[in-house]
């Protein structure tokens, strides 16, 4: 029987922008999306998160969703205007009202809550007067807003996710500028991701020093996909490996050896900030599980410089830097996002992550596919997701088989939601929202993923 361990933790996950809505309300402050989605021709329909989900006034009703759907774990983020609006000093205490009731209601529903503390909504404050993950100030600037996380929610919560995918808010927001805060600079992502680490780092810190009796654990949920090398040839083969390590390894290898990749301080040079000893003693080993956001494949291939037109900016980092060319197998499944569906890449990326990392717990803190949801009759036959869902569990079924310690699965998302440039046309869900109505419809993928937790994980039924 393909059967999970019985201790496994099945849970979804949502992001704070993306459902929450409510975005100026009881005090809550702007944030750097509620800024950019103003700007015209940065979002698909020139849609906003303003209502989202309205899940800041239906968070009861979202619970009761999560609890017929079996889980075990939900992760969320959590707003940091919302509950600090100008991101310092300023405490607004009917958020922090939100996200107690939130996880009060979480607890009584028997779902584990696991908080994201950072989910690229930087408050706006922070952003115009202190040049955000820019500037000096902004470590210091998170880790006091961590310390009101955990003095006033710590012992409810024991599991705590610091950053979500520092790749993204470094390379998308300050590199391509198709995501907040809209920069374009082929120096300044090195830079904010240099201060991100840091920022996690200093977190992690006053968490076990100062909330040690809270008995939690807490880490750092990166994203990569997996590089697959084209060819067999030697050169394809560094490509793919200097690909990962531009993606994955360039915030893994700080935090579990002290340092950015060789790859990476060879080719970059003075572009990549380098840490004092204090800080290299400081981030190594900073997080007590290794957190990973998956969701394709790509092949990998040597690159002489030459990059083709449209990809001066490969998925995974500024592809002139690393001298990677990156395809697509024409024949694999594509999701509504052009992501291929390769189950057998995850499976590959949870035992790279093991034999690079020293084969550490591992939490799959996202996996998902976006599909165009047809409701029919109050429903919708979401075959394809149901089938996405079943192969990369099986994949990472493989992966534990084979020894990797991976200890649960963060299906995304729980339900339809706002998904930043692309507005609400792309659909992660496993619950469909008319976002006119805000109905939620049950869908067949969050009914198969109940009964699939129902029965410990048994995916051949």
């Amino acid at each position: 029987m393909n059967t999970f361990p019985k201790d496994f933790i099945w849970g979804t996950a949502t992001s704070a922008y993306q459902i929450e809505g409510a975005a100026s309300k009881d005090g809550k402050g702007p944030s750097i999306w509620d800024a950019f989605v103003t700007i015209p021709g940065k979002i698909k329909n020139a849609e906003s998160g303003n209502v989202a989900c309205d899940h800041y006034h239906r968070f009861k009703e979202d619970v009761q969703l999560m609890k017929k759907m079996g889980v075990n774990a939900y992760r969320f983020s959590i707003s940091w205007s919302r509950i600090m609006p100008t991101g310092k000093d300023e405490i607004n205490e009917k958020g922090i009202e939100f996200y107690s009731n939130l996880i009060d209601t979480l607890l009584v529903a028997g779902i584990e809550p696991w908080v994201t503390l950072y989910h690229w909504d930087l408050p706006l404050t922070l952003q115009l007067e202190e040049d955000g993950w820019l500037g000096k100030t902004i470590s210091d600037r998170f880790a006091d807003y961590a310390n009101l996380c955990f003095e006033r929610f710590g012992g409810r919560v024991t599991k705590w996710i610091t950053l979500n995918e520092p790749w993204v808010a470094a390379m998308l927001g300050h590199g391509q500028g198709v995501f907040a805060p809209g920069r374009t600079s082929n120096t300044e992502p090195y830079l904010a991701a240099h201060h991100m680490i840091l920022a996690h780092a200093k977190a992690v810190k006053l968490y076990r020093e100062k909330y040690g009796f809270q008995n939690g654990k807490i880490g750092i949920a990166n994203n990569c996909d997996w590089r697959e090398p084209l060819t067999k040839s030697k050169q394809d083969q560094e490509a793919a490996v200097r690909a990962l390590e531009f993606f994955l390894g360039w915030f893994a290898d700080p935090v579990y050896k002290g340092d950015y990749p060789k790859s990476m301080r060879e080719r970059l040079g003075k572009r990549l900030p380098k840490f004092t000893e204090q800080e290299h003693q400081l981030i190594k080993g900073s997080s007590d599980f290794f957190g990973l956001n998956h969701y394709t494949t790509m092949y990998a291939s040597h690159d002489d410089g030459v990059t083709s037109e449209g990809n001066v900016y490969g998925n995974g980092g500024i592809s002139e830097d690393q001298d990677v060319s990156l395809s697509l197998d024409p024949n694999w499944e594509y999701t509504t996002m052009n992501w291929a569906v390769v189950p057998w890449g995850c499976q590959k990326m949870l035992e790279w992550i093991a034999e690079r990392y020293g084969n550490p717990d591992i939490y799959i803190t996202e996996n998902g596919c976006s599909y165009s949801d047809e409701v029919i009759n109050g429903a919708v036959n979401d075959y394809k997701r149901v089938a996405f869902f079943k192969g990369y569990l099986t994949a990472c079924k493989k992966a534990i088989d084979n020894g990797v310690k991976l200890r649960g699965y963060f299906a995304w998302s729980f339900m339809d939601n706002f998904e930043w440039a692309s507005g609400y046309e792309k659909r992660f869900g496993m619950h469909y929202v008319n976002f006119k109505t805000l109905e939620r419809i049950p869908k067949s993928s969050a009914e198969w993923y109940a009964e699939t937790i129902a029965n410990n994980g048994v995916l051949d039924n």
